[in-house]
């Protein structure tokens, strides 16, 4: 699966920082914050093969790439995408998990176990998930369910994105037209956090039913 998205998204990186340079790494930063699967681990290592190969102009600016520049519109990028993932869960999530949330096993007494959870550990919780393949993806929406404080989510999503994006685009560089080996370097640990997403969501579940069967039995 993995695979089969990458090979996807190199073409669209490719068409996307030749037609508008700094503006496509934000894009596409954008798109990988707001809940869709478009990999930073492809979007800032190729950004950096771009900045370390100088005869490569930025179509924008017409000079060759910069590092300081990418990071950046990366981190806006970043920041942007995560505003409309929050946004989709502080104005949509609530009142859907509020109404169906019963056919997902989710509770509204665990709803407000979540507010409290991010109201006490939220900053935390942001910041180091901005650090984690796949979990960075997804965290904003979480956030917006139990309306995190906008300005602290700004705050600490910011401060998470920056050293991700520093350290990805700076391999990038480092490993210029082998960029994507970075991406295949991670690619086991997106596996691994998925089996374990995945695994913690069948427990739950599982957990849940044997929760309601022993209820029944008692009432």
């Amino acid at each position: 699966m993995l695979s089969f998205i990458d090979q996807l998204v190199l073409p669209f990186l490719q068409h996307l920082y030749g037609t508008v340079g700094y503006l496509g790494v934000g894009i596409a930063m954008a798109i990988e914050s707001a809940m869709i699967p478009l990999p930073s681990e492809l979007v800032l290592p190729f950004a950096g093969f771009m900045v370390s190969d100088h005869s490569q102009i930025e179509p924008l600016t017409h000079a060759p790439w910069s590092f300081w520049a990418v990071v950046v519109v990366a981190v806006v990028g970043n920041t942007a995408g995560s505003l409309a993932a929050y946004a989709i869960g502080a104005w949509g999530g609530r009142p859907f998990l509020e109404r169906y949330g019963r056919y997902l096993l989710i509770r509204r007494d665990e709803i407000e176990l979540a507010d409290r959870f991010f109201a006490r550990w939220g900053p935390q919780t942001v910041f180091f998930s901005r650090l984690l393949p796949i979990v960075r993806t997804f965290i904003s929406f979480p956030a917006g369910v139990t309306r995190m404080p906008l300005g602290r989510f700004i705050l600490y999503s910011t401060l998470g994105a920056v050293p991700w994006t520093i350290l990805l685009l700076y391999v990038g560089t480092v490993l210029g037209a082998n960029w994507v080996d970075v991406r295949h370097a991670l690619a086991p640990f997106d596996t691994t956090i998925a089996i374990l997403c995945v695994a913690a969501v069948a427990l739950f579940i599982a957990w849940r039913l044997g929760l309601v069967a022993r209820l029944r039995r008692t009432a």
